[in-house]
């Protein structure tokens, strides 16, 4: 153990400081963070059509539920069980896509405030200050946006999860009418998510629009 000690303790320093790390060896590369801040807000972005586009699908599969004959329960619940798992993987992407934004703007925004010290002209100090403010407030907005569509993911998969495994247990008209009774629910919230993965995602096309332009 005694040996393992000094390998853990800079594997863990090495874990704790990759984000830097990798940002400085992008850099010598010619890739900036800015440069890095565009590619994941579109990564981002593209997650969020591919959840919004998974959870309809999911929907799309509890509703045919409802019609189904007793033989068949066993195949839907299969069927319901994968996109479910579907739905959690995207939601898992999702998060990660903005954490990663969230990494990346916070280092960009870190270097381009400690970097207005080094300006000798005054009137190039205010417009970059200027530039940064504006940037942030940008970047804020799409922030925002980007949580509270995240926020809407539980309110989906919780209910769907209840009823994937409650179906597992009664496939029977009881699980049927269970489903049917939560579907006006899991179809509104759905409808709120779709409506906030769309607000995000255009945030995030004028953002990468405006940072473009820069």
């Amino acid at each position: 153990m005694r040996r393992l000690l000094p390998l853990i303790i800079i594997v863990t320093f090495v874990l704790n400081g990759c984000s830097s790390v990798y940002y400085g060896a992008m850099e010598k590369i010619g890739i900036h963070k800015r440069d890095i801040l565009v590619d994941r807000v579109e990564e981002a972005r593209d997650s969020q059509m591919e959840t919004k586009q998974q959870f309809a699908s999911a929907l799309e599969r509890f509703n045919s539920v409802i019609n189904v004959q007793g033989g068949e329960l066993e195949e839907k619940y299969r069927e319901l069980k994968k996109e479910l798992e579907k739905s959690e993987d995207q939601a898992d992407d999702v998060r990660r896509r903005v954490a990663a934004v969230e990494d990346v703007a916070e280092a960009l925004f870190d270097e381009w405030e400690s970097e207005l010290d080094q300006y000798k002209s005054a009137g190039l100090r205010r417009s970059s200050e200027q530039q940064l403010k504006q940037t942030r407030n940008h970047y804020l907005k799409l922030i925002g946006a980007m949580k509270k569509a995240e926020t809407k993911i539980d309110p989906v998969l919780d209910p769907l999860r209840d009823q994937v495994l409650f179906l597992k247990h009664n496939l029977n008209a009881r699980a049927i009418a269970s489903i049917q009774t939560e579907l006006t629910r899991i179809e509104t919230d759905v409808s709120r998510l779709i409506r906030e993965m769309e607000i995000a995602m255009k945030e995030a096309d004028s953002f990468i629009q405006a940072l473009r332009a820069e």
